[in-house]
């Protein structure tokens, strides 16, 4: 069966004029019925943001029989952005846990660090891992390693567990493929290669300071937590040769290669200095596309890292195809949220509400990278999931973006901003908050002065340095 789409636009759409302060009302209004919907009434996220999308639409006075044609355009221009890049970037974490390729890079780090540099070590394999995989996935399949270090070089268990959460956070919060930063820059239009590349600027020496230093300074306070008696083990084959460090390296740092080496010439086409027919510039353009860079790192890893090891062994056969069904499955729900985000930004859009969000913006001399960022953090502190945080951040704050006509690294600066601003202040409302608490063995305060002060503190310092890196680029 056909669905016919009609083209969103507001040349074609049939829209009711409304008053500026009714369309700022409708604006709040939506928001807080979202809240509700999702907190009080435990409304699922994808659910209710097609709901108020629906509604929106029609209370900002967009005809009847255009309503669902602006949503459905949202949600399909949405989905086939991030769908491949969350999709892609799930398969390729999946790999690297079930080859044992996130515990040969530890090990191999730990040795090349000393003992003495254990937490750094861990923190710095942790920054790696975290890259492809999702943050609890891959925190999990961590743990077993650092209850390990922390067994063999005693002391207090914090002093190794947290520089991993930091560095996972950072990662997480900021760097795309990850859903909440990839969901940002779709949704606003920003260049993905362009968000990783900032993301990577701020988000260094935010780990550093506040996931890694921070960190030090905390376990200092629990000098005898001792180390819990769980067993994060990770599901691994043990007959199977583990794949070698480089290997694993490769394979995480191929795709933010090939990005980069598209960001690099998209640059130089831009600034005049190669020219548009350049055979380097267009094979940037097909193999540095972020979906397409990810797709061949994936590949490239369900080669090295799961079917080499295991020829001859009949071990292939329809494993792999098995394990990339599991990798997708626990991401669709992500998907339809981030579509769903879409959808509520295209309303926005469409309805006028953005133009009159950035002419109040400008009036009351609130920039709008400090706007996006104070979004999101409502969003956090409201209804917990980061990932929802930044989506609907950004689909809020895309409409204001346009209107601004911002761009390149300043937009990427602003997406960065969002996601910083979605990392913070987690509490009781955080799935995240109690799965690292449980894992690690920490009580609600405990978790509460450790792993939410992390997060808060990465989040506020990598916006600090985001509105830098805007200032210096607007």
């Amino acid at each position: 069966m056909q669905i016919h789409v009609p083209a969103a636009t507001a040349d074609a759409l049939v829209l009711a004029e409304r008053p500026t302060w009714a369309l700022l009302l409708i604006a709040v209004l939506a928001i807080a019925a979202l809240l509700l919907l999702i907190i009080k009434l435990r409304v699922h996220a994808f659910f209710a943001l097609i709901i108020i999308s629906v509604l929106t639409a029609l209370a900002a006075g967009i005809g009847v029989g255009d309503v669902i044609g602006v949503v459905i355009a949202g949600f399909s221009t949405t989905v086939g952005n991030v769908a491949l890049l969350v999709g892609f970037g799930a398969v390729l974490g999946r790999l690297v846990e079930i080859s044992g390729g996130a515990q040969v890079l530890a090990d191999a780090m730990l040795r090349r660090f000393g003992e003495k540099r254990a937490p750094l070590a861990l923190a710095v394999a942790s920054l790696f891992y975290a890259f492809p995989i999702f943050l609890d996935a891959g925190f999990i399949v961590m743990l077993p390693i650092i209850y390990t270090v922390a067994r063999r070089l005693g002391g207090s268990f914090m002093l190794y567990v947290l520089p991993s959460i930091g560095a996972f956070l950072m990662m997480h919060a900021l760097t795309p493929p990850h859903p909440g930063p990839t969901a940002a820059a779709t949704v606003m239009g920003a260049d993905v290669g362009m968000v990783v590349l900032i993301a990577l600027l701020v988000g260094l020496p935010t780990w550093y300071l506040a996931g890694y230093r921070l960190s030090l300074i905390i376990a200092k306070r629990y000098p005898n937590m001792p180390v819990p008696n769980l067993l994060g083990q990770a599901n691994l084959d043990e007959d199977t040769p583990r794949p070698g460090f480089w290997t694993i390296i490769f394979v995480l740092l191929l795709p933010l290669v090939l990005i980069f080496f598209n960001t690099l010439f998209t640059t130089l086409e831009a600034d005049g200095a190669v020219d548009a027919e350049n055979g380097l510039f267009q094979i940037s353009r097909l193999i540095g596309n972020t979906p397409v860079a990810l797709l061949i790192a994936t590949l490239f890893a369900m080669y090295l890292l799961y079917i080499r090891p295991r020829r001859g062994s009949g071990k292939v056969g329809g494993a792999l195809e098995d394990l990339v069904d599991n990798s997708l499955a626990p991401v669709c729900s992500i998907i339809l949220i981030t579509g769903a985000g879409g959808a509520f930004g295209r309303v926005l859009t469409e309805t006028g509400i953005g133009s009159t969000i950035a002419g109040g913006l400008d009036a009351m001399g609130l920039p709008v990278i400090l706007a996006g960022f104070l979004v999101a953090v409502a969003f956090r502190v409201a209804q917990g999931s980061a990932t929802v945080a930044a989506t609907t951040a950004g689909s809020i704050m895309a409409p204001a973006v346009v209107e601004l006509g911002l761009s390149g690294i300043a937009l990427a600066a602003i997406v960065v901003a969002i996601s910083a601003g979605s990392i913070t202040f987690s509490h009781v409302n955080d799935s995240g908050f109690w799965l690292i608490g449980k894992f690690c063995g920490f009580d609600t305060l405990t978790t509460l002065k450790t792993w939410s002060v992390i997060a808060t503190a990465i989040g506020f310092m990598a916006f600090a340095l985001a509105w830098i890196v805007y200032a210096l680029a607007a």
